[in-house]
C-alpha cells in the first residue's frame, strides 16, 4: 500500500469499519493519476450498475445527512440567543462573547476547501463521519467549557467538524440519489436549511426556558452519536484516491479565507486593519494559486471554475445569498425604525419567508430534475429582487397582510433559485471532483453571508434608517444581477 501521511492515517483509524462491500465500491484508495469510476459504474451485488442507493437505504442514508445539516445549521445561530446570559455566566464583555459565534463560522470557512481535498483523497464517507465525531465531541466540550477562552475553542472544534461533515453533503448526495432525482435530493437541503434557520431562535428560547446555557450544545450529544451510527451502516463507500494532502496549500488556502472573512467584518468599524487583512487576503490567494498551478485537482477549485456553469452558479449564489443576508439582516430595523413596528409584529414579518423557501424549495428541486435549472434560477432571481423591491416602495403605513406578501414573494424567489442553482453547479463537476464542487458550494454560501453582513454594516454606517432602505435596494440590484447572470448558463445543465 503507498505512503500515506498523517492527515490520511488519521481519517483511515477514525473511520475504517475494516468492510468491503461489493454493492457501493470498495472503501478503499483508487491510485492517483486514476479516475474515480463514474457513479453509474458501480455494482450491485448481483453485478448490475447502480445509480444511487437502493430503498430504504437511500433513505436512512439521507437521513443523516439531512440531520447533520440541521445540527450545522441551527449551532450557526442558536448560540446568539444566548450571548448575553454566556457573558453574565462567565464574567465576560458583550463585545468578547460575540467570538462564539464568530470562531465558529471563522474556521468553517477556512476549513472547507481543505476538508474537501481531503474527502477526494480518503473518501467522502471516512471525512463525512470524521466530520460528525468532531462535531458531536465539540459539542460536548462547549457544554463543559467553564472560560470563555475555552469555550471558543470548542467551538472552533465544532466549526472544523462541520466543516468536514456540511463540505461534503452535496458530494454524498450525488451518490445516494439517482442521477434523476439529484434535484429533488438538493431541493430536501434547501428545505432543511430554511427550517433550521427560521426555527434556531425557537428552539434556542425554548431550551433556556428550561435549562441553563451550556444544553444548547449538550443536546446535540445523543443526535450526533445516532447520525454517526446511521452514516456507518448506510453511507455509501465511494472510492478516494491516494496521494499527497497539500498541506501546504491547506495553510494558505486557511490564511487567504480567514483574512478575507476577518477583513470584510471589520471593515465598517475598523477601515484600516480591514484594509490590510483585505490586503494579505490577495497576496495568499495569489501565492495558493501560483503553489497549485498545473496540480490536476487544485485545493483551490480553478478547474471546476473554468467549467461555464459551475462559475455562473458559483456567482450567482454569492450574489443571492448576500441579497438573502442582507435582508434578514436589514428588514427588522426597515420594520421598527422606518415603518414603526413593535418587536411581536416584526417576528410575525419575518416569518412569510422560511416558510415560503421551505415550501418551494423542494418544488424547485423537483422541477430542475425535467426543467432547465436557467430558467428556475433567472424566475427565482428575478422574484427575489421583485419582493425586495416591492417592500422597500411600500408606505410607511402599509398593512401588515400587505408586507407579508412581499415577504412570501421573497422567500418563494430564493426557495426557486437555490435547489437548481446547486443542481447545476454539482451535476456540472467530473466525478473525480465532485468533492471540490460540494466545498466550492458550502464556500460560495458562506462568502456571500458575509460579503452581505459587510454589505450592511457599511450602509448602516451614516444611520439606522436610510442604511436599512438603501440595504434592500442593494440587496435587490443583486439578485437582479444573479438573474443576469444565470441567462448565461442557457440551457445546460
Amino acid at each position: 500500500m503507498p505512503h500515506l501521511g498523517i492527515v490520511e492515517a488519521l481519517g483511515i483509524v477514525l473511520c475504517w469499519d475494516g468492510r468491503q462491500t461489493k454493492g457501493d465500491g470498495i472503501d478503499m484508495a483508487v491510485p492517483a493519476g486514476q479516475p474515480i469510476p463514474p457513479i453509474a459504474a458501480r455494482r450491485s451485488d448481483d453485478d448490475t450498475p447502480v445509480d444511487g442507493l437502493p430503498k430504504p437505504r437511500r433513505y436512512w442514508a439521507i437521513a443523516a445527512i439531512l440531520t447533520t445539516i440541521t445540527l450545522a445549521t441551527l449551532d450557526g445561530s442558536i448560540a446568539n440567543i444566548a450571548l448575553p446570559v454566556i457573558a453574565r455566566d462567565v464574567g465576560v464583555t458583550p463585545s468578547a462573547v460575540t467570538w462564539v459565534v464568530n470562531a465558529y463560522q471563522l474556521v468553517m470557512v477556512v476549513a472547507l476547501l481543505p476538508m474537501s481535498a481531503l474527502g477526494e483523497r480518503l473518501g467522502f464517507r471516512r471525512v463525512f463521519l470524521s466530520g460528525i465525531l468532531l462535531f458531536t465531541l465539540g459539542s460536548l466540550a462547549c457544554a463543559l467549557a467553564p472560560t470563555l477562552n475555552l469555550l471558543i475553542l470548542a467551538r472552533m472544534v465544532q466549526g472544523l467538524g462541520a466543516a468536514a461533515a456540511v463540505g461534503l453533503t452535496a458530494a454524498l448526495v450525488r451518490h445516494i440519489y439517482p442521477w434523476s432525482m439529484l434535484g429533488r435530493a438538493i431541493g430536501l437541503n434547501a428545505l432543511v436549511v430554511a427550517t433550521s434557520t427560521a426555527l434556531a431562535p425557537v428552539v434556542a428560547t425554548a431550551i433556556l426556558s428550561v435549562a441553563s446555557w451550556p444544553w444548547l450544545f449538550a443536546v446535540n450529544i445523543p443526535i450526533g452519536i445516532v447520525t454517526l451510527a446511521l452514516g456507518i451502516a448506510n453511507l455509501p463507500r465511494i472510492p478516494g484516491r491516494v496521494g499527497h494532502f497539500d498541506l501546504a496549500g491547506a495553510a494558505l488556502s486557511a490564511v487567504a479565507f480567514g483574512l478575507l472573512f476577518t477583513g470584510l467584518s471589520a471593515l465598517a468599524s475598523e477601515p484600516l486593519r480591514a484594509a490590510i487583512q483585505l490586503l494579505g487576503a490577495i497576496v495568499a490567494f495569489a501565492l495558493l494559486l501560483r503553489w497549485q498551478a498545473g496540480e490536476a485537482s487544485p485545493m483551490f477549485p480553478l478547474d471546476l471554475l473554468r467549467i461555464p456553469a459551475i462559475a455562473y452558479s458559483t456567482s450567482a449564489g454569492v450574489l443571492c445569498f448576500a441579497a438573502q443576508m442582507i435582508a434578514f439582516v436589514s428588514l427588522p430595523f426597515y420594520f421598527g425604525a422606518v415603518m414603526g413596528h413593535s418587536q411581536i409584529e416584526i417576528g410575525a414579518l419575518m416569518t412569510p419567508w422560511p416558510v415560503a423557501t421551505g415550501i418551494f424549495a423542494p418544488v424547485s428541486g423537483r422541477l430542475s430534475d425535467r426543467v432547465s435549472p436557467a430558467i428556475l434560477t433567472v424566475v427565482g432571481a428575478t422574484i427575489l429582487a421583485g419582493g425586495l423591491v416591492f417592500i422597500r416602495l411600500l408606505p410607511v403605513d402599509a398593512t401588515m397582510t400587505t408586507i407579508g406578501a412581499g415577504m412570501l414573494a421573497s422567500g418563494v424567489g430564493f426557495g426557486f433559485f437555490q435547489p437548481p442553482n446547486n443542481r447545476a453547479l454539482i451535476g456540472a463537476a467530473p466525478p473525480a471532483r465532485v468533492g471540490a464542487s460540494g466545498g466550492l458550494l458550502s464556500t460560495a454560501r458562506l462568502c456571500g453571508q458575509t460579503f452581505g453582513v459587510t454589505t450592511i454594516a457599511l450602509c448602516f454606517h451614516s444611520s439606522v434608517e436610510k442604511g436599512a432602505s438603501m440595504a434592500l435596494l442593494i440587496g435587490a440590484a443583486m439578485a437582479l444581477v444573479a438573474a443576469v447572470i444565470s441567462t448565461l448558463r442557457g440551457r445546460g445543465r
